[in-house]
């Protein structure tokens, strides 16, 4: 039988609880409330993701603008490329309907008219006056002669014309080519009150004398 412990004149002696820890869960609260410097954290970190994702979403609206643009230059050029090839003429609308003149017409009244300046000896490539000789040949004539050599594009009132020249040996080209060109401007806005905005020559090849 055990016996009673006996103090020796002192209270019994009591073991004392640790108070525990606060745990991962507790760390960010105080006296029941979030912990500023906590908070303040949280918070920094939630702005650099929303600047993050600002970030990402900045660059994707700029790869899709661009690849909007360059789809819409590119569909720019093949409907004024297509509108270039349709529309060739020169329609002019007036009080009960519409004149329309056709490129052949300019390009014969372009080609009478270089053809009229002293020094241009014919009109037109060597392939162009080659086809032109066959033709003579086998007895078609000079079909194509007064077109040959002249090309016109038209949009409305306006006309670019460009002209294929040979000229005679001992001319001077360049004043040849700068009446050509005057003569060609007047012809054409005289009878067809066209503005003609430009008018390229190409001197193509020299007649050697007769």
């Amino acid at each position: 039988m055990t016996e009673p412990h006996q103090s020796n004149g002192t209270e019994p002696t009591t073991t004392q609880a640790v108070p525990a820890q606060p745990g991962p869960a507790e760390a960010g609260r105080r006296d029941g409330l979030l912990d500023p410097a906590a908070m303040a954290a949280a918070a920094e970190r939630a702005e650099v993701v929303m600047d993050r994702a600002g970030q990402v979403a900045n660059q994707a609206a700029e790869r899709a603008g661009e690849a909007i643009e360059r789809a819409a230059a590119a569909s720019g050029r093949v409907a004024t490329a297509v509108v270039d090839r349709l529309r060739n003429d020169a329609e002019v609308l007036v009080d009960r309907g519409t004149t329309r003149i056709e490129d052949e017409v300019v390009e014969k009244i372009a080609g009478i008219a270089a053809r009229e300046v002293p020094g241009v000896h014919d009109l037109g490539g060597d392939a162009a006056r080659f086809f032109a000789s066959v033709k003579e040949r086998v007895g078609l004539g000079e079909t194509g002669e007064g077109t040959r050599g002249v090309s016109a594009r038209l949009e409305g009132k306006t006309a670019r014309i460009t002209v294929t020249l040979v000229v005679d040996y001992g001319t001077q080209v360049l004043p040849v080519t700068e009446q050509v060109r005057a003569k060609v401007i007047e012809a054409v806005e005289r009878m067809l009150d066209l503005q003609v905005t430009e008018v390229n020559i190409v001197v193509d090849d020299v007649a050697p004398p007769k």
